[in-house]
């Protein structure tokens, strides 16, 4: 059991860090990017949605996101640079094209299954991609499950 303890007490951490992001700095990221919404952490979505996303900004998600192309290019970078892997799971709808939404992902799925659709659409939280109406640190990258808070 002696040398059973130090094993759980690894495992239990890293399941806390789990649901912690890393946020790179980036100064063209972080202007750009939250001028309209947080900044997601980069690892939430596979290098090929970034790409995706970043290579049609002028119908991001319903807005007309267009950059000069340096600073799309950069940002593009960056992106990738810094995207998740296996904890995204599936990166590819049925088409075969990148998903573009963190919540279409396989992680997104696990961790708001017991959530219900009408939650995301009460006034307080108004959709799934709004992560800091429950996640008060979500801007920080921490969206451990401790400190979730769901609005009424």
């Amino acid at each position: 059991m002696k040398k059973l303890l130090p094993a759980m007490l690894l495992l239990v951490a890293l399941s806390a860090q789990a649901d912690n992001y890393r946020l790179p700095k980036n100064a063209a990221f972080e202007e750009e990017c939250t001028s309209c919404h947080m900044a997601f952490p980069p690892q939430m979505l596979h290098a090929d949605s970034w790409r995706a996303m970043m290579n049609d900004l002028s119908k991001h998600f319903g807005t007309d996101a267009s950059l000069d192309e340096k600073r799309r290019v950069a940002i593009a970078d960056f992106l990738v640079a810094n995207s998740g892997g296996r904890k995204t799971g599936t990166t590819r709808d049925a088409a075969g094209k990148p998903l573009l939404r963190i919540t279409e992902t396989d992680r997104f799925d696990k961790k708001h299954r017991e959530i219900n659709a009408a939650t995301f659409k009460r006034a307080s939280i108004k959709s799934p991609a709004n992560c800091t109406a429950c996640h008060a640190q979500a801007a920080a990258g921490d969206y451990n499950e401790r400190s979730i808070i769901i609005p009424k």
